[in-house]
């Protein structure tokens, strides 16, 4: 066993290790979290699609914030519309193609404030934000879907400039970026409209009921590191058995080298082996033999 001392060895055990820990403690676990939050998210939307909607007050109470338990649940929720206060959210991507979704501040009847995503609109031939419908004055009925705020992994605020033509610009649907922008109270999460209602624009699609891959991609790392495992543990008896596998057989050992009067013997076979009429009796071999000795020995 003392090949597993060699660097190589140790290089190699350790690597095949680590990758073996990773593919358990991380890559797998990480794929059945994402599997168990898509299942979370279809069982919600599930749900959600028959249930009739209730007061926002009633499913958030208190301001609280969105989490899986009520994201995708259907609230109503009355107010008016600042419009004043609204923020495009650019570089989205609706059923494929790239698009701007407007977000519109809700002042509610009890006096607080909540995002709600008036849906999408596509970019005109410059790539630019085009002329869409304003939301409605005055007070409104809303019927919406809970959604828990985005995260910029960069976390920008919004911006507004010449390229944005003074309008506040965000790169993610965030109620605490929009209440930053604009100095409002802005309760946690967003509200997405449904179709059909007062200030609704392309109404945004809901995400299709489906498992995903993540199940899948887990057990192909479970089985990755199992194979690493064991083509270590392969390869290491087969290291035990003579000759080595990593090392390859061991050399055969070099011919003795021939003495002056074993090649005039050969010589002299080979001469008499190309001369008419001589056969490669033994007579003529023990012939050569002796005299290719007589020449060999010393004076």
């Amino acid at each position: 066993m003392k090949f597993l001392l060699r660097p190589s060895w140790l290089a190699l055990t350790v690597l095949v290790f680590a990758f073996a820990a990773a593919c358990y403690t991380l890559l797998a676990p990480w794929q059945f979290s994402r599997d168990a939050e898509r299942e979370t998210r279809n069982a919600a939307l599930q749900a959600s699609f028959d249930a009739q909607p209730r007061p926002l007050a009633e499913v958030l109470p208190g301001g609280a914030t969105p989490d899986e338990r009520t994201q995708w649940e259907r609230v109503t929720v009355t107010g008016s519309y600042l419009p004043g206060d609204e923020v495009i959210a650019r570089l989205r991507t609706v059923q494929g193609e790239p698009a701007f979704e407007i977000l519109t501040p809700l002042r509610t009847t009890d006096g607080r404030v909540v995002l709600v995503d008036r849906g999408y609109v596509r970019p005109d031939e410059r790539s630019r934000v085009p002329a869409y419908q304003p939301p409605p004055a005055g007070r409104v009925e809303l019927v919406g879907r809970v959604r828990i705020d985005e995260t910029d992994p960069q976390r920008r605020d919004a911006f507004a400039g010449e390229s944005t033509a003074g309008r506040l610009h965000s790169y993610s649907v965030d109620a605490r970026v929009v209440s930053r922008a604009t100095g409002l109270d802005i309760r946690p999460g967003y509200l997405q409209l449904e179709p059909d209602q007062p200030g609704v624009l392309g109404a945004l699609p809901l995400p299709q009921l489906e498992a995903g891959p993540f199940f899948a991609y887990a057990l192909q790392w479970i089985a990755f590191g199992t194979m690493a495992l064991l083509g270590w543990l392969y390869f290491t008896v087969r290291e035990l058995k003579p000759g080595g596998a990593l090392e390859g057989k061991s050399q055969d050992k070099p011919a003795r080298r021939k003495s002056v009067a074993q090649i005039l013997a050969e010589d002299e076979e080979s001469e008499e082996a190309g001369r008419p009429g001589t056969t490669g009796g033994g007579s003529g071999t023990d012939a050569a033999t002796d005299r290719a000795g007589a020449r060999a020995r010393p004076s």
